[in-house]
């Protein structure tokens, strides 16, 4: 690590300097200047992280799976999915248990990844709202400390915006969602997501060569046999993959065509049985709901699931294929690797389809980590993690410096097995902001991670939500109403004002209208919801 000289070393150089009579006080003045500079260049850049020997800086490739459940990979227990490549990740380094996001849709943790920042502070609380030009992306810090630094597939922040950003020498991205392929076959929407426009590469439109996780594997495995190997690199793969409408690779369709789907759907009574608050009963029944998904007419969860998982299996085989060429290269052994889900998603779990909510099925997300030598091969990491860790962790793990006004902490140390686990936290907070869009969803703020959750709506006439996800992992049994757990219920609201006051989120964001409208119902499918019960005189 660099450091300053002291002031007694600084007295010795000018001694030095003095004992040369001959030379001119400006060349004196010159040479101190330079040496200056040179300590204060030194001093803003940390030397990066060594590996075990004091080896050439580690390398880092970050792949983010969109829509990525935490239930939905072979080594999470999945009954049919086959991800082996996925899997040798837990085997090969750690498997993080408790990993959520902060908020569960694109945009927002996108940004939180990148910020270390919850979405009320770096303000993209939507999948629309532009970027503020002055956030701080953590590859930014990574480039000015010398790596060499990639960005391949997803950006969707800023609605369509696909144009090279901060932080990122080379640029690979398409506009909003993309497309999986470019003619757009195998979809069941009867108006795209996105109009297909090729690839933007540093700024230049480029046709789209065919499947577009292949595609975006072959770029990230292009770009890293084109790096200095005498510089460290940082690759961000950011797949499209498995965001809906999914579209499995061709060779993958109809895989898993008789598998079942292994997610219960409640009844309507059930959720009235369970004391589940009226918004969700009602978006039961809306383009997030399981009678009226996506606006579909021949919805169903079953099938849908099973393309999820077809899906899947590109990004699979992706993951394995980056791996092998790391290791044919001779880089595997100095890279840090990591696997993320940017949020949940929902299979008719409480009668919904998409994410957004604070539920498990939404929040959390697979991550996964491989460092050999550092991280212990097998590690099963039970730690309360979020995407707002990711930034701090990955500067941490490479020695770089840290970013300013962050929310999240860096857990690379207890990963490597190194820090007291009493500065582990106990809990994330969880926000999301009612969009006029998508109606269905109100504004959320929640307590996640622990035993408890907590989940406080806001803007509606509606009851709030407590559950103990030991006695009842699937939180359909909602106790907000039950007298013997008063007291939690209000302690746990004092926390979770705490933690908003804390990090600044007392201002809500509110955001002009963009994007299409989804306010509709199938007025054949559920009907709307009873008022709570406990709001009638």
């Amino acid at each position: 690590m660099l450091t300053f000289p002291s002031v007694k070393t600084f007295a010795k150089s000018e001694r030095r300097i003095g004992e040369y009579p001959n030379r001119s006080l400006k060349m004196k003045l010159l040479c101190f200047l330079a040496f200056l500079v040179t300590l204060a260049f030194g001093a803003s850049h940390r030397v990066f992280a060594q590996s075990p020997g004091n080896a050439a800086p580690m390398n880092v490739v970050f792949v983010l799976c969109d829509d990525h459940r935490f239930d939905c990979f072979g080594a999470a227990g999945h009954p049919f999915l086959e991800t082996p490549h996925i899997d040798s990740l837990a085997r090969d380094g750690a498997m993080l248990t408790r990993a959520y996001v902060t908020t569960s849709l694109c945009s927002p943790s996108r940004a939180s990844i990148l910020t270390g920042q919850y979405a009320h502070n770096h303000r993209v609380v939507d999948n629309y709202h532009p970027v503020d030009p002055t956030l701080v992306f953590f590859p930014q810090r990574l480039q000015a400390s010398g790596y060499q630094t990639a960005f391949v597939g997803k950006w969707h922040m800023g609605g369509e915006v696909d144009d090279p950003q901060r932080g990122f020498d080379h640029w690979i991205s398409f506009k909003g969602q993309g497309t999986y392929w470019p003619d757009g076959h195998g979809t069941t929407r009867e108006v795209p997501q996105t109009t297909y426009d090729g690839l933007n590469v540093n700024g230049k439109r480029v046709e789209q060569k065919g499947y577009i996780t292949d595609d975006l594997t072959d770029e990230a495995i292009d770009w890293i046999d084109k790096t200095d190997r005498s510089k460290p690199f940082f690759l961000y793969v950011s797949h499209k993959a498995v965001h809906a409408d999914f579209v499995p690779a061709d060779r993958h369709r109809g895989r898993y065509e008789n598998e079942k789907l292994p997610i219960e759907i409640p009844t309507v009574a059930a959720m009235d049985a369970g004391n589940m608050p009226m918004w969700v009963r009602n978006q039961r029944n809306s383009r997030h709901g399981v009678d009226f998904g996506y606006n579909l007419k021949d919805f169903s969860p079953e099938v849908y699931y099973r393309r999820y998982c077809e899906s899947l299996l590109a990004v699979d085989d992706g993951v394995g294929r980056l791996r092998k060429h790391l290791s044919d290269r001779g880089l595997a052994e100095n890279t840090l690797f990591i696997y993320m889900g940017d949020n949940g998603f929902q299979f008719g779990d409480h009668g919904l389809i998409d994410k957004r909510v604070a539920y498990e099925a939404s929040a959390k997300v697979p991550l996964l980590m491989v460092a050999p030598g550092r991280v212990p091969a097998g590690t099963v990491f039970n730690d309360l993690v979020g995407n707002i860790d990711i930034a701090p962790t990955i500067l941490d793990a490479t020695g770089t410096d840290r970013l300013e006004n962050v929310d999240g902490q860096s857990f690379w140390n207890s990963l490597c097995g190194n820090a007291d686990k009493s500065t582990s936290r106990e809990s994330l907070l969880y926000e999301y902001y009612w969009e006029r869009n998508y109606p269905h969803t109100p504004t959320l703020h929640a307590i996640i991670g622990g035993r408890w959750k907590y989940i406080r709506c806001h803007g509606l006439w509606d009851r709030d939500e407590l559950y103990d996800l030991e006695a009842d992992p699937g939180e359909m049994n909602n106790l907000i109403d039950a007298p013997e757990h008063a007291q939690r219920i209000a302690s746990m609201n004092e926390e979770l004002w705490s933690m908003i006051q804390s990090t600044n989120g007392n201002e809500m964001p509110l955001l002009e209208d963009r994007g299409p409208l989804f306010p509709l119902r199938d007025s054949r499918k559920s009907k709307q919801a009873a008022f709570p019960a406990e709001f009638i005189d």
